[in-house]
């Protein structure tokens, strides 16, 4: 069954942005973890998507680079939605000359938030982001198929 982001955007929100991202490996093997994601637009292209900040030096990162498509899946009980696309990076190992460096702490503000997430001092937020080197990862929304 096919499904759209606003479906997405509140099965998300019900499982707190707790989703699995998954990707392939060079061999064909699929690596996968579990992330806070949220529905976000990429603020370079604007293509609708899901987005989550990744630690800078995450394995994931290099696969998701090579691979350059992955797939978030998101699930509450039996109800499950999967968005799969392709991957944009942006972050200190991955600038795009399209975005401003210095919008970056802002930018993973507000993937962390629309992935549900608070902080209560966002000023230790930007400087523990900026020394783990974080990464907005986005993935475009291509296709959503699910069980809504």
């Amino acid at each position: 069954m096919s499904a759209d982001l606003e479906q997405v955007r509140t099965l998300s929100l019900q499982e707190h942005g707790l989703a699995t991202v998954a990707t392939t490996r060079a061999d064909g093997t699929v690596h996968s973890s579990v992330v806070n994601a949220g529905v976000f637009d990429d603020p370079v292209t604007g293509a609708a998507g899901v987005a989550y900040v990744a630690v800078g030096k995450a394995h994931k990162l290099a696969l998701l680079r090579r691979a350059g498509h992955a797939t978030v899946t998101f699930r509450r009980g039996w109800n499950w939605l999967s968005v799969t696309g392709a991957v944009h990076l942006i972050g200190p190992d991955d600038p795009d000359p399209a975005f401003d460096p210095a919008g970056l702490p802002q930018l993973l503000r507000d993937v962390f938030i629309a992935a549900t997430g608070t902080h209560d001092d966002w000023d230790e937020y930007d400087r523990v982001m900026a020394e783990e080197r974080r990464v907005a990862v986005f993935i475009r929304a291509d296709r959503i198929i699910g069980n809504p």
